[in-house]
């Protein structure tokens, strides 16, 4: 009676129980028995398990995917030029490939080598139809010097597996042991047509600049010895660029030299083109390397101008690999 009285007047609400469920538990001494875990418990426990099921799977498929080689995609090759470009004309107008190239070039923007707003690019053209001349005139060639009449460089030379800068140098090299000394230099100046005073002074200068970069080591040479495995670190700036920072030839950078400055005769430079292209060449400050180039061409343009006072473009050329001082050396000895 007082149960009912006192459950009638309070009215008290019960908060209901979380519910429990149960999971195994191992227990070392007595084996399994099943513990009581609140639901939350339980549902956290239940998540993990099916981020672990997924995670597995994904690490399998991840492995089978690893194991298992896959074929290579198979890329569709463009048509050929012919049947795109000139499918429609006759044969005799392919013989002239230049002027459709040069045609397709206007055309694009993109191959344009003028810009109407820089009025130094209408001045100094380059070739654009090179690669029809020479192929891949814009890969830099290791141990040949090549232009379009030489597209094998100096034939029946043995380069000796030197790059074309090393095989420059190594003229010099009187009794071919890799080292230069000054008295060598002085001895192939003189080899070449150079008075004595101007041997002397140039062989100086070249090797107080060249000596320290191209040694092996550390410490300078005292006798101002050059190293032609290292010349390529002797590479001074504002020249033309047809030697790479490694001592190979650049067939396009060679070209540009006389498409940008040979006005005159289009093969052949004279004295103020020279004097116009080591100006154009100048880098900012590089109060080194304008002597360097300056000399350099100089020189050349003093022992190998034809008798017009121009000098032309295989004599350039075989002056970068060295095969000119050689004939050089030749018509001085049968004179």
């Amino acid at each position: 009676m007082q149960m009912q009285q006192y459950t009638s007047n309070h009215h008290t609400p019960r908060l209901a129980s979380p519910k429990k469920s149960t999971v195994p538990y191992l227990d070392h001494a007595h084996g399994f028995y099943k513990r009581p875990v609140s639901a939350p418990a339980s549902w956290l426990r239940t998540f993990c398990t099916s981020v672990y099921k997924e995670s597995a799977d994904l690490l399998a498929m991840a492995t089978v995917a690893l194991l298992v080689p896959v074929p290579p995609p198979t890329i569709a090759r463009p048509p050929a030029l012919r049947s795109r470009h000139l499918g429609f004309l006759p044969r005799s107008c392919e013989l002239g490939s230049s002027r459709v190239t040069a045609a397709m070039s206007s055309s694009d923007p993109s191959l344009a080598t003028e810009a109407p707003q820089a009025a130094v690019t209408s001045e100094r053209k380059l070739s654009p139809d090179l690669q029809e001349q020479l192929a891949k005139p814009y890969l830099a060639r290791a141990m040949a010097a090549v232009d379009p009449s030489h597209p094998e460089g100096s034939k029946g030379r043995d380069t000796k597996g030197m790059s074309v800068l090393q095989q420059h140098a190594a003229f010099f090299d009187r009794n071919g042991d890799g080292v230069i000394y000054p008295w060598e230099t002085f001895q192939s100046l003189r080899a070449i047509g150079l008075g004595s005073p101007s041997a002397f002074g140039t062989s100086i200068l070249l090797h107080l600049v060249l000596t320290y970069p191209t040694q092996p080591g550390w410490m300078p040479s005292p006798l101002l010895s050059i190293h032609i495995k290292n010349i390529h670190r002797g590479k001074h700036g504002s020249d033309s660029e047809t030697y790479d920072t490694e001592g190979r030839f650049e067939p396009a950078k060679f070209d540009a030299i006389f498409s940008k400055f040979g006005k005159t005769r289009p093969n052949a430079l004279s004295e103020d083109e020279i004097n116009a292209m080591l100006k154009h060449n100048r880098n900012m400050y590089d109060f080194l390397g304008w002597a360097a180039a300056n000399l350099e061409w100089k020189l050349l343009h003093k022992v190998a101008k034809d008798k017009e006072g121009f000098l032309q473009r295989e004599i350039v050329r075989g002056a970068f690999d060295g095969s000119l001082f050689e004939r050089l050396q030749e018509s001085k000895k049968s004179t």
